[in-house]
């Protein structure tokens, strides 16, 4: 794992959004092997309701930076404490359909039990990367967007969980930061703007 890239990375930063948000993507040694730590959103949740995530959510005011807002979130929504996490960087910032502008930070985090939020987190999945870099598990998509225009979606099934949207996104540049994973050039498919997604 190349963290010293991640370090080296300079974020490519959103400035103009209204709402901010931050999230923690947490690399796990489990074994001698490293795995990331993502979240199932719970169902009843008003937005991304079951979808695969990174521990994280909005900027309070009660944050120092958006640093803090990661660590906060993380410890409320998966009981990771601030002071077992080694951040080393960021990815760039990106853009929502829900109108957020999340910035995704990466950090190495201990491997124990870690307890979902009742309230907001269903699950907690720690995937092995060797899993998330295999091609048969990997296949993306090209599709129109009522809002963004042509885009590419990127799903990782491993383990019977699907990471796509946001965060398969984010999880495509920590992947070719960490290993010498590369995102394959072209798309498995194009689609209709109206074909169905992973629920």
């Amino acid at each position: 794992m190349d963290f010293e890239r991640v370090r080296r990375h300079t974020p490519v930063r959103v400035t103009d959004a209204e709402r901010r948000a931050a999230v923690l993507a947490a690399v796990i040694d489990r074994g001698g092997a490293p795995h990331v730590l993502f979240t199932k959103r719970a169902d009843h949740l008003g937005s991304h309701p079951g979808q695969m995530s990174f521990p994280g959510g909005g900027v309070e005011s009660r944050d120092a930076d958006l640093t803090a807002t990661a660590l906060r979130e993380a410890h409320e929504e998966i009981g990771l404490r601030s002071e077992e996490v080694d951040v080393v960087g960021r990815l760039d910032d990106i853009r929502t359909v829900s109108e957020y502008a999340v910035t995704p930070f990466v950090g190495t985090a201990p491997d124990r039990e870690y307890v979902p939020s009742d309230d907001e987190v269903a699950e907690i999945a720690v995937l092995p990367v060797a899993a998330l870099t295999a091609r048969e598990n990997y296949e993306s998509e090209r599709r129109d967007h009522p809002h963004y225009g042509e885009i590419r979606l990127h799903f990782f099934r491993v383990d019977g969980y699907t990471v796509w949207g946001a965060t398969g996104r984010m999880l495509v540049q920590l992947l070719e930061l960490l290993t010498d994973w590369e995102m394959p050039a072209e798309v498995d498919r194009v689609v209709d703007p109206d074909a169905d997604l992973p629920v």
